[in-house]
Order: C-alpha cells, then structure tokens, then sequence
C-alpha cells in the first residue's frame, strides 16, 4: 500500500513523497481536526480550515482523492494506472476519465454566487477554467436533437420551436415573479452561513438589505416549488424544468426547494452565460482543493488510508483508527466525516444515546420502519476512442430523453454524455477521445441485489453479471450514438461499464445511491446538520444540508468549516468572497 504526502505545493506541482508501509509511520499522529473523506465537501472544509491555521489531516481510503469526483487514468490496455505512478512517467499515454460531476457553471468568472468559486477565493488556489457555450438536447419532441448556446434568448428560442403556444408567455411569467427573489438569494453567500448567532455579523451585518429580505421571503423561499402557482400550464416548459432540477439535485421540480429553482431560471439571464470546465478535469478541481490543505505547514492529505472506526472517549469523538495499518491518529477539536450518511454512522462503534437516536431515525429500525429515501444509483460508460469517430462539429455535452411519460427517474430514460477531450485535449492521447456518459441518478440498486455477495473477481468472471452489465448499459450506448453514431459498444480501444455495485465499492455508497432523496416540504425527514448529537464529530457531503450537487456540496464543506472557526477568524475568510 502506498501513502501519499502532499506537502507544499512548487509552482504548479505537487512535491511528492511516497512512502511504503503507512505501519511505520513517524508522523505526528495528532491533528486538530481529521477529516475523513476527499470528495468536494471535504476538500473544501479541510482547506478552509488550514487557511485559517488550522492542522488538519484528509484521509482518503481509495488511491485517488476527489470522492465521487475524482478522476482516474487507464493505459491503451485497459489497465488502471493510479496518479501517484503517473508521476514517475507522465508521458504514459492515459485516457483520463471522471467518476461523476462533468457540467459546471459560474466558476470562470471573478463575481459568481456559486459557493465553489467563493471556497477558492478564500483558500487562494483555483484550476484553470476553459469556457464554452454550447451543449445539445435530443428530446421526445427533438428527436433529431438540436445544438445551442446557452442563455435565456436561445431558450426562447427551444420553447418556441418545441413548446406550445404558452410557453413563451409561461417562461416569462415564471421568470418575472421569481427572479427578484433568486437575485436576493444569490446576494448572500451560502458559505457564509452558521449555526449560531455568528450569523447576525458574517451574513446579516455585511449583507443587511438582502439578509432581512430573505428573511421575509423564508416562506415562499423554503417551501417545494409548485409550477401551478407560477402559471406554468405549457406541458414542454414543465417537463424541461422537471429535467433541469433531476440534474440539478436528484428530485424533480416539484420535490425542490423553490429557492433552487429561482436560482436556476436566474441562471439563464446571466449576462454572458456560459459553462465551465477545469482544465486537466475533474482532477484539476480537486487537486486545487487539495493545495488550499498541503501549501499548510503540517497539513496532508492521505490516500489508501481507510478508516475503520472513528475513536469515541468520554463521550466525545477524539481521533480514528485505520483500517490496515491500526494507526491511531488523534483530532484535538473535532472528526469531520465527508462520508455518506449511513458511513458516517457505522463509522461509530460505540454507543451514545444522541447519536443512536438520529441513526435509528434516519436509517430506520425495527419492523416496517423506513428510513430516509436514497435517491437511485448510477450506470456509466467510460470509454476511450479514436477520434474520427466524433464528429468535428460534435459539442462537448449532450442530454438524451427517450419519453416524459416514463417519468425523469426511470431507468436510462436520462442519460447525459460527456466528451471532455473535446475541450481538454490532454484528457486523452493524442488522435483519441474520451467519453464519459451515465443515466442520471435513475438506476435501481434493487435491480442489482441479486449479484452483492459476488466480490470484484466474482463480478469479473460471471458470465450472467457481464451479460447484465451490458443490457442495463445498452441505453447508454443508444444515447452517445444519437451525436455519434460511430460509437457503438465493441469499437473503442477502451470501455467500461460502472454499476451501483461499482458506486457502492469504490466510492463507498451505501446500495449505490446518490445522495438523500428528501423532498422540499417533507414533514418526516430534513437533511442533517453539519453538526451532530456526538460532541466533537462533524459531516458535510450530499448527506447533510444543502443536499445533491457540486454547488451544494461545496457550500456543506464551507458550512461544516465555519462550525469548528470562530466568527472572526470566518470573517478573516469571508473577506475574500467577490460576490
């Protein structure tokens, strides 16, 4: 097994020290606070905690950070090649292909509300952004699809081409009445939020005006939004929103916080819209993350280093033990877990009343009692194929949507194809491509029970899983082949298939799944704090506040940070947010 170091950043570069046999480390094995998990959310609080002089420790079990974003590379043989020995070689031609996020937005500019972009400006550290404008759609009513730039004038355009005779006249209706309230929103920096009075100073004291507006908006702003009180008869424009909002956050608009769909149709008026891209991948995202912690003097990140027990003394969490190794590393203030939420329980062996209770409650416990909703797994397709079999004039990013009937979340009715390469050529070797598509958080794990107890090799050599694998990956196929009707399984150099088994093995997803399914409104379930009944442990991630997403996420992370900060030293922060 090999540790990674990740200690000050050189220029652009990471200094790397490998080190065999975590067993014998001679670290200081003690920390202020340990985070374990390097997806977005983690990065995101461990960097802001280090920025603010924090010693903080990231612990990430698979050889890759980033979480469900993290990015891996594999040879022309198909043979998986970890980042760390890439380093030795880098000019090892390598396809370079992303687990999950792939469609960003409001990073490229200097003033953005997206939490992401306000988390980089406070820990000084940012990949490059390459920006485009163009994305494509084949939906029932377009089956030949179309390409456009993004914007609201081109919106117009698709809902006068494909809706009836109100959309137009709906959008715009819609648009009037929610924009104000999205534009008071997007004011007020999510990554400035706290869970205690602190918040009178870092968001109502410096956003006052809208601050107190949002205040006497909380009830239109919190509730589910409902299109029926917006006016939204035309049935195109209501299915649209319905996929903007699945894409957005796992739930369709009527399941989302009116707050996040405000947000979404102020989107479309940005001036100058377009969508981002970091260069090098999702890789180039979270490796900047990954400076805001390592550029600290006493701070890491570690990979292959898997917790298996979070260490609980006198009642309050106080450290972890690794799994392999047994390697005790204690945390003076706190244990942050970037895991998903039923992780984050298990990871506590011993009882405590306050923790047990909301475990059982969220999770569920005894005869007929459900826990909270997951959302549904993912199918991907990863492929690595020559390039003349994309069209030149192919854009980077296609939505498929075989039937609105069938419902947003049935299985492979919504696939999303990505082409990175096609704006980063060095994701793939030269005369080559990359694509990554999946069905959008709509496959069953229930689908997939049947196979659990096969382990990987299991998987490998069964005739009936391969077989399964490829029917259930078929709509993927049909969808990459609508722009790109060269691309069919067999012909690239490289393929593979990911299942929820896949999700739930190396991103360590409970049944696969892509985050809470807690609809705006529930009465039963509200998405967990950053905070929890253990004293001194922590969470941010998709399973706590904000919910699904890369904006969300993020804006958890920041949240979580701001726990463990005293007012002054986020203010310190927060002074860097450009809004």
């Amino acid at each position: 097994m090999y540790k990674v170091h990740l200690r000050r950043a050189v220029p652009s570069q990471y200094q790397v020290r490998l080190i065999l046999n975590a067993a014998s480390s001679t670290d200081d094995d003690s920390y202020d606070v340990v985070i374990i998990g390097s997806g977005i959310a983690g990065l995101s609080c461990g960097s802001l905690l280090a920025t603010a002089g924090r010693k903080v420790l990231v612990l990430e079990s698979h050889y890759e950070m980033g979480g469900c974003a993290h990015e891996y590379a594999v040879n022309m043989k198909g043979q998986t090649i970890p980042s760390a020995a890439l380093l030795n070689n880098p000019t090892t031609p390598v396809f370079k292909f992303e687990a999950g996020p792939s469609l960003y937005a409001g990073m490229s500019p200097d003033r953005s509300p997206n939490p992401l972009k306000h988390i980089y400006q406070m820990i000084g550290e940012e990949p490059t952004w390459i920006t485009y404008d163009r994305w494509g759609a084949f939906l029932p009513e377009a089956p030949d699809g179309y390409e456009l730039s993004i914007g609201a004038d081109n919106f117009l355009k698709i809902l006068d081409r494909y809706g009836g005779p109100t959309a137009k006249s709906d959008w715009e209706t819609l648009a009037a009445q929610v924009r104000p309230m999205a534009k008071t929103i997007m004011c007020l920096p999510s990554t400035a939020i706290r869970g205690d009075w602190g918040i009178l100073l870092t968001l109502a004291a410096k956003y006052p005006k809208s601050f107190f507006d949002v205040i006497f908006e909380a009830e239109n702003i919190v509730k589910p939004f409902n299109l029926d009180d917006y006016g939204v008869k035309d049935k195109f424009l209501r299915n649209y929103l319905d996929l903007i909002a699945f894409l957005l956050q796992g739930l369709p608009a009527d399941q989302t916080l009116t707050a996040v769909m405000a947000y979404m149709v102020e989107d479309f008026y940005r001036e100058g819209a377009v969508l981002d891209y970091p260069k090098g991948g999702s890789k180039g995202l979270i490796d900047a993350l990954a400076r805001g912690v390592t550029k600290h003097e006493g701070c890491d990140v570690q990979i292959s280093s898997s917790v298996e027990e979070v260490l609980v003394e006198d009642g309050k969490a106080v450290g972890v033990k690794l799994a392999k190794s047994g390697r005790i590393i204690r945390a003076k203030q706190a244990v942050v877990s970037n895991a998903d939420l039923k992780m984050t329980y298990d990871l506590v062996k011993t009882s405590h009343e306050g923790l047990d209770e909301e475990r059982q409650r969220l999770l569920g416990a005894g005869i007929n009692k459900k826990g909270v909703p997951l959302c549904k797994s993912f199918m991907h397709v990863h492929a690595g194929i020559k390039a003349d079999l994309i069209p030149d004039d192919a854009p980077a990013q296609w939505t498929v949507v075989k039937d609105w009937n069938l419902g947003i979340d049935a299985p492979g009715n919504v696939i999303v194809v990505s082409c990175p390469s096609k704006l980063d050529p060095s994701l793939a070797p030269p005369g080559y491509h990359v694509i990554h598509a999946y069905g959008a958080g709509n496959e069953p794990y229930e689908a997939w029970e049947h196979f659990e107890d096969l382990d990987a090799k299991g998987r490998a050599s069964s005739k009936k899983y391969q077989e399964f694998k490829k029917e259930r990956a078929q709509p993927i196929w049909d969808a990459i082949a609508k722009r790109a009707p060269l691309v069919v399984l067999g012909v690239a150099e490289v393929e593979q298939i990911g299942t929820p088994l896949t999700h739930g093995r190396f991103l360590k997803r409970h049944r696969g799944n892509y985050g809470l399914a807690i609809a705006a409104g529930d009465s039963k379930f509200k998405f967990p704090e950053v905070t929890t009944p253990l004293p001194g442990y922590y969470r941010c991630g998709d399973s706590t506040t904000s919910g699904i997403g890369v904006p969300a996420v993020a804006s958890s992370g920041a949240q979580c940070a701001n726990a463990l900060l005293s007012v002054w030293e986020q203010l310190e922060l927060n002074k860097k947010i450009k809004m």
